[in-house]
């Protein structure tokens, strides 16, 4: 069984408490699907909802640390050297059309470095979680990122731009070189666990462009630490400032990024 340490206690039950709303909310929108007035102001109640409560635990277990938060922003601790990077709800559009897919992600940022990361999964009770030098973990399951070597074998996930966010052309040159030589890409709606995936060896690879720091912060960890490689599209490792993200094992890491590249040119 595997030994969770204190920090990861404090951030998986911190998440559990929130899932809690989450999961009887998510209940009440697939009802209000038939509404005329749609689940949209609800949806965003149920997020800072489970973000109040992310604050209230994660506030009293470690008082001093910084926070970032998707919906209330940036908030500075007595701490200077620690801060939490949390996505209350990731995959709000999914929760929104009662889709069964969405995720609370909390990473742990020391000294500019992320050193530990929870992503939960609550309607199929899936808590992964990583600890710098400790390893990747889905419950008390090792998480190894899988071993394919062909593209030509390989199944990728990715997140689609939509309405006026993001670059389409860009994207849409990329989808296409990647469509044309894997075995398939899947867009499932949410970025933390796509790289989840990556680290569980679902996916064998992932690749997005302007992501936030909440979308990213607990995922990147797991990959790493389930011995995959994450870097931006060109090699660095801006991903929390540029938000231009490739997640995938070590023998398909570098032939992603160099098709990526070649069709960005």
């Amino acid at each position: 069984m595997a030994i969770r340490s204190p920090i990861i206690n404090v951030m998986t039950s911190a998440a559990l408490k929130a899932a809690r709303g989450l999961k009887r909310d998510f209940g009440e929108v697939e009802q209000l699907q038939v509404s005329v007035k749609g689940p949209g102001d609800f949806v965003s109640s149920a997020d800072l909802r489970a973000e109040k409560t992310l604050k209230t635990e994660l506030s009293k277990a470690r008082p001093g640390y910084g926070m970032l938060f998707e919906e209330g922003g940036a908030s500075e601790g007595s701490d200077p050297h620690h801060r939490w990077i949390v996505d209350p709800l990731d995959g709000t559009t999914n929760f929104l059309h009662g889709i069964p897919h969405f995720a609370i992600s909390i990473g742990l940022e020391r000294d500019g470095e992320i050193v530990a990361g929870v992503i939960y999964e609550p309607t199929r009770d899936e808590m992964f979680w990583a600890e710098k030098g400790a390893g990747a973990f889905l419950n008390d399951r090792r998480l190894r990122v899988s071993a394919r070597r062909q593209l030509g074998d390989a199944l990728i996930g990715t997140g689609i731009p939509f309405r006026d966010r993001g670059d389409h052309p860009r994207y849409l040159a990329t989808l296409g070189r990647v469509m044309g030589t894997t075995s398939g890409v899947r867009r499932l709606g949410v970025a933390s666990l796509d790289l989840a995936y990556v680290a569980a060896g679902r996916l064998d690879g992932f690749w997005e462009f302007g992501l936030q720091p909440w979308d990213v912060a607990a995922g990147l960890l797991l990959v790493r630490e389930a011995g995959g490689f994450v870097a931006d599209l060109a090699g660095g490792q801006t991903m929390l400032t540029s938000g231009d993200i490739l997640a995938a094992n070590n023998h398909l890491h570098l032939p992603l990024a160099a098709m990526l590249k070649e069709a960005l040119r």
